[in-house]
């Protein structure tokens, strides 16, 4: 209506947004979702099995109700909504609560420095400013990242394990592998393929600690080295999972380039990211290459188009997208001696279907 002014919602949405996501955050930290696996509790038990103080349980609880979290029986007993007792119940196969916690523990605090990020156009974290061999010299923040990564990419890498031909192939390496949560679903959902992952040798331990717990020692091995000076192991197919962004343009030719050079004649390099769509116009993907900026020298997101050029100029043909889950999307190239795409159009029916 012509003369009447913007409604303020929108804005007040995002500015209190951090309230929800801090409230997840505390009571995935508290256990409330893992406490309630068993069935539901009324407050005072709730309260004093999570270790809440009694003058901010119900408010607290009452807020996971509203932000439909948890749901609350007539008689007042709490319990799980169903996609909290999904994936925010620990030990449960889609457990995201270590993400949650990395975002929480590093993310936010991160995230404090956005505006200088942006002024001097430095990384503000740790991790922007020494190697990955210096910042996994500290164990607790090793295994805590570590953990987060392989939470992050857990969606990702179930919806890759299956949208992929697998078939046609037998051995697959997972590039940056940290705990190996990628090489785990893969490896778990075609059992017909041998595998493992290649990262730095202090990721060893907790790579070889996650296979063994998932029962895949016979078939997953760790690779030890840096993709940057080392040679990269035979394998059909190479994956890079949220690798790429952390770099800049030439080091992205450059492990494009090693990667060709090491695949056999028809095989595959699977490379997924959280993109940025060609009309830069959905959130996700800009704001994670923000978290870029914060968080690397040179990193940032890119687009589907960006790497289908870059993989073609590695000498990759045949090159698609594939869509994962909502965050992340996948490009697959082929290293083909001559025409063959049938390879190409599998995956393209995949993503199509």
């Amino acid at each position: 209506m012509q003369g009447q002014e913007a409604a303020p919602e929108r804005i007040l949405a995002l500015a209190y947004a951090f309230w929800r996501s801090k409230v997840l955050f505390a009571a995935v930290e508290l256990e409330v979702f893992s406490t309630l696996a068993d069935g539901p509790l009324e407050l005072p038990v709730l309260a004093r099995r999570t270790g809440v103080h009694p003058r901010g349980a119900r408010d607290f609880f009452d807020s996971l109700v509203a932000l439909g979290l948890l749901h609350r029986k007539a008689a007042g007993h709490y319990v799980n909504a169903p996609d909290a007792e999904l994936y925010l119940v620990r030990n449960r196969p889609a457990y995201l609560g270590d993400l949650l916690q990395h975002l929480n523990s590093r993310h936010y605090r991160n995230w404090d420095l956005l505006a200088r990020a942006l002024a001097t156009g430095e990384p503000q974290s740790r991790l922007g400013t020494e190697t990955y061999e210096g910042f996994y010299a500290n164990d607790g923040s090793r295994n805590t990242f570590l953990r987060g990564m392989t939470a992050g990419s857990l969606l990702a890498a179930r919806a890759l394990a299956q949208a992929f031909p697998w078939d046609r192939y037998k051995t697959f390496l997972d590039i940056g592998t940290a705990q190996g949560g990628a090489a785990v679903e893969i490896a778990r959902a075609q059992p017909h393929l041998t595998g493992g992952g290649f990262d730095l040798p202090q990721v060893e331990p907790a790579f070889m600690q996650y296979v063994r717990d998932n029962h895949l020692a016979d078939r997953l091995q760790f690779h030890a080295g840096d993709f940057f000076t080392d040679p990269l192991p035979r394998a059909d197919v190479m994956v890079m999972g949220r690798i790429l962004h952390n770099w800049n343009g030439a080091s992205r030719t450059n492990l494009l380039t090693k990667a060709y050079q090491g695949l056999p004649w028809d095989g595959a390099l699977i490379v997924y990211d959280p993109l940025i769509d060609d009309d830069r116009s959905k959130a996700h993907g800009l704001l994670s290459s923000l978290n870029m900026l914060i968080e690397t020298a040179s990193g940032s997101e890119y687009t589907a188009s960006d790497c289908k050029s870059w993989m073609s100029q590695a000498g990759f043909r045949d090159i698609r997208d594939l869509g994962l889950d909502g965050l992340h999307t996948a490009v697959v190239g082929f290293k083909k001696k001559g025409s063959a795409p049938d390879q190409a159009d599998q995956v393209e029916h995949k993503t199509r279907s």
